[in-house]
């Protein structure tokens, strides 16, 4: 049986696409799948938080899409697409290069092809994941998790039209994650990969 990092080495096609609502995992985990089949790695959240220090927010803090200083780069980016807009573009030039796995909430929407997976979990188990992830009290962390997401998908309804977290037609394989460990959500992964991406590379 081939090895599954050369095998993806050598397949520069094999575009990987992961997304859930915060505190699902979905970054922890799209990090391990990279470095497991050796593809390049490519945050969406992380290229938006390099353009928001750019424009002088401090980003040091942890949890810092759920601080204040998270809640007001998305108002504005709400106000002006041309934060988003910029990192979808770039995010969809990596997808061109191949061999990657994008960690995005848009890229299942406007990538064609590639191999998209939704992490699912119920906002109560995100709230408790987020509030332990960040040192929150649970009611700040609910609090800030809404905020967040209503200002997230109104963001995405009015650039693309789609409904974040709603609508799941783009993805290939969608797992629910309350019930399981990170380390069983990545078995399952691994597997998915395994079978239905690498066994059919030349597909996506």
């Amino acid at each position: 049986m081939a090895d599954p990092q050369k095998t993806c080495a050598q397949s520069n096609k094999t575009v990987l696409c992961i997304s859930g609502l915060a505190g699902t995992g979905k970054s922890t985990l799209a990090k391990k799948l990279a470095q497991k089949y050796n593809l390049q790695y490519y945050s969406g959240g992380d290229a938006l938080k390099d353009l928001a220090k750019q424009n002088g927010y401090d980003i040091s803090v942890q949890g810092w899409w759920e601080r204040d200083a998270g809640i007001t780069f998305l108002k504005e980016r709400l106000s002006d697409p041309k934060f988003d807009r910029a990192v979808d573009e770039k995010l969809l030039e990596y997808a061109k290069q191949g061999n990657v796995l994008l960690d995005s909430w848009t890229m299942p929407w406007l990538l064609k092809g590639g191999f998209k997976i939704w992490l699912e979990a119920s906002t109560e188990k995100r709230v408790t994941r987020v509030a332990e992830r960040d040192n929150m009290p649970l009611i700040e962390a609910r609090k800030m998790l809404e905020e967040k997401e209503k200002r997230t998908k109104e963001i995405y309804q009015g650039l693309y039209g789609f409904t974040l977290g709603e609508d799941l037609t783009p993805f290939d394989f969608v797992l629910d994650t309350d019930n399981l460990t990170a380390s069983q959500v990545f078995e399952v992964l691994c597997h998915v990969v395994d079978n239905l991406v690498l066994s059919t590379s030349s597909v996506f």
